[in-house]
């Protein structure tokens, strides 16, 4: 995979999905910005990960807020001069009652976290993948936007009105060398609970939504199939809607 200095900026970092992502992309040489609302969790994020000093750049910013990715954009900018590879891992998760006993302020936080973000960075570094030609734009989702739950609608709308935008993305980026995916997974196995418990985890594509054809159900522990299929959105031009248990 062509991942090597590609300019990868990875908003939620310092959560689980997002500190494997970095670490798997430093390892393939990529020059990351780092990007969370903790200045001290991603000082303790660059230790681990030990990256040369000209390849990393992190940013302390609270995304859900405007103007806060734009920021963003202009610090990967000035120390990169571009941008290739965007993902938004931030987001949190709210459920638990029935629709009558929610509270409004948590459909409005669920918002917050997962469209606001995602629109946000969006409008900041969308316009500059497409002047470049090239660039990938990657969230993740739950498969049970399809088919919500009973009590969960916090969450269900937030990702419900973030697939909306980057459906609409998908439609608006055809034919300009710029994607935009959602990555549905059930769960992320990032302590690798399940290699431990010695249990399969099953993980099924979805048909893609433009051309190509579904890959076959395949095996893999949740945590390197979504690796994959992250690495297969950078290599790729379609557009995909993938799920995993």
């Amino acid at each position: 995979m062509a991942i090597q200095n590609k300019i990868t900026v990875i908003a939620g970092v310092t959560g689980g999905l997002g500190r494997v992502v970095a670490r798997e992309f430093a390892a393939l040489g990529a020059k990351l910005v780092l990007v969370g609302t903790n200045a001290e969790r991603l000082t303790q994020l660059v230790d681990e990960l030990k990256p040369d000093p000209e390849s990393y750049l992190t940013v302390a910013a609270d995304l859900t807020q405007s103007g806060s990715a734009q920021k963003v954009f202009e610090a990967a900018l000035a120390k990169f001069r571009r941008v290739d590879i965007l993902f938004n891992f931030i987001g949190g998760w709210i459920a638990g009652k029935p629709v009558p006993e929610v509270p409004p302020e948590e459909v409005e936080n669920m918002l917050a976290q997962h469209f606001w973000t995602s629109f946000n960075l969006a409008q900041a570094f969308i316009p500059h993948m497409r002047e470049n030609h090239w660039g990938r734009y990657v969230i993740i989702s739950t498969p049970g936007v399809g088919a919500p739950p009973a009590n969960s609608l916090p969450y269900t709308v937030g990702k419900a009105a973030e697939e909306t935008l980057m459906l609409t993305l998908s439609e608006e980026l055809k034919n300009t060398g710029v994607t935009a995916n959602i990555l549905r997974v059930r769960s992320i196995d990032v302590e690798h609970q399940r290699d431990h418990a010695r249990r399969d985890c099953r993980s099924t594509t979805l048909p893609l939504l433009r051309g190509g054809e579904s890959s076959q159900r395949r095996s893999h522990p949740a945590l390197r199939w979504a690796i994959v299929s992250i690495l297969v959105y950078i290599e790729g031009t379609k557009f995909h809607r993938m799920i995993s248990s």
